[in-house]
């Protein structure tokens, strides 16, 4: 049985299973990714951002042994800006016999009578998501690569080099939790040098611009127990920030960070900024998360520089990601009448 699920007013029996069914599709489809735990899932499934909405699904079978049901998928929606973004999941067991289809065929539908007319989704490579999506009419439009650091394995000496290797006139500040309010308006405005940049991402997952939709962005972090870590790189002369680092450390998986953007304002580049506020982060973060064993980032191909540097911090290649677009009618055409 498939039906709408608010995961506010969720039962634990609900959340627990819902994380059953997760961790069943980790296991199966990424294994070497940390397993999720129950801090802050109810949290991480209904926060969202002001003028965001996310509509989800449950698909339940009897337990057969009187039990609460056991969840078998879970698709949710976010409703962002022009776009509806879906996610979908399916327990490796309830796979191959059409529950795929039939969630997505409902948050599809959903998401047309909310006036969207564009679905996008995140498909991580290597997994039967891609074959499912392509099947039912998605392209893909953006690839990333995912890479992974695994701190036992970083050469701490030469990253304490790189960290001091930033160039005259220039500072780094280490802030957990966020910029303070003084300096929220620069660290927006370098921020805002991703505007600039069109490399084909559909914005699944945007960043924020404007201060006051930036301080919401972190507040929202904070509700879904992720933690949020950022280094600046301060131009001592004009207080600007010339170069950012960011990543999320999640209570539903705490020994794997995110990375997040990584900028350097284009006036400020040649000085090291890149490699000095990065491998900072690591320094901070072996202290301030003495549990964190690793941290996970994505980059374009095309962004040679930040894969150099990323290189040279001891990241490796683990697979690709990729972003698909779709007409939603076209999807609802073909999931109802079986194209």
């Amino acid at each position: 049985m498939v039906r709408e699920w608010d995961p506010k007013t969720a039962s634990a029996d609900e959340l627990r299973s819902m994380l059953d069914s997760l961790n069943a599709v980790l296991m199966a489809d990424l294994p070497d990714d940390p397993l999720w735990q129950e801090s802050y899932l109810r949290e991480y499934l209904a926060e969202t951002m002001p003028g965001e909405r996310r509509i989800s699904w449950l698909a339940e079978e009897p337990s057969g042994n009187g039990g609460p049901p056991r969840v078998v998928g879970h698709a949710n929606v976010l409703l962002l800006g022009d776009i509806g973004v879906v996610e979908l999941l399916i327990h490796p067991k309830a796979r191959r016999a059409g529950l795929a289809r039939e969630m997505l065929a409902q948050a599809a539908r959903k998401t047309y009578h909310e006036g969207f007319s564009v679905i996008g989704a995140e498909v991580v490579g290597g997994t039967p998501a891609v074959t499912f999506f392509e099947s039912v009419g998605f392209v893909r439009e953006y690839t990333e690569t995912r890479s992974v650091l695994r701190l036992n394995s970083v050469d701490w000496l030469s990253l304490g080099e790189m960290a001091r290797g930033i160039g005259a006139g220039y500072h780094l500040e280490f802030c957990p939790g966020g910029p303070p309010d003084d300096l929220l308006d620069a660290y927006a405005k370098a921020k805002a040098e991703l505007r600039e940049v069109d490399d084909g991402d559909l914005d699944l997952r945007p960043s924020s611009y404007d201060p006051q939709r930036l301080r919401a962005s972190l507040d929202c972090l904070h509700r879904r127990g992720m933690k949020p870590y950022i280094v600046l790189a301060i131009h001592e002369k004009t207080g600007d920030v010339a170069g950012l680092t960011e990543v999320v450390v999640p209570a539903q998986h705490p020994t794997r960070a995110d990375q997040y953007d990584t900028i350097v304002v284009q006036d400020h580049r040649g000085y090291g900024i890149d490699r000095a506020i990065k491998a900072r982060m690591l320094f901070e973060l072996r202290s301030a998360e003495p549990k964190l064993a690793e941290v996970q980032t994505w980059n374009a191909q095309a962004n040679e520089s930040m894969l150099k540097v990323n290189a040279e911090l001891g990241f490796q290649p683990d697979r690709e990601w990729y972003e698909y677009g779709a007409d939603l009618a076209d999807i609802l055409r073909r999931l109802e009448h079986g194209v």
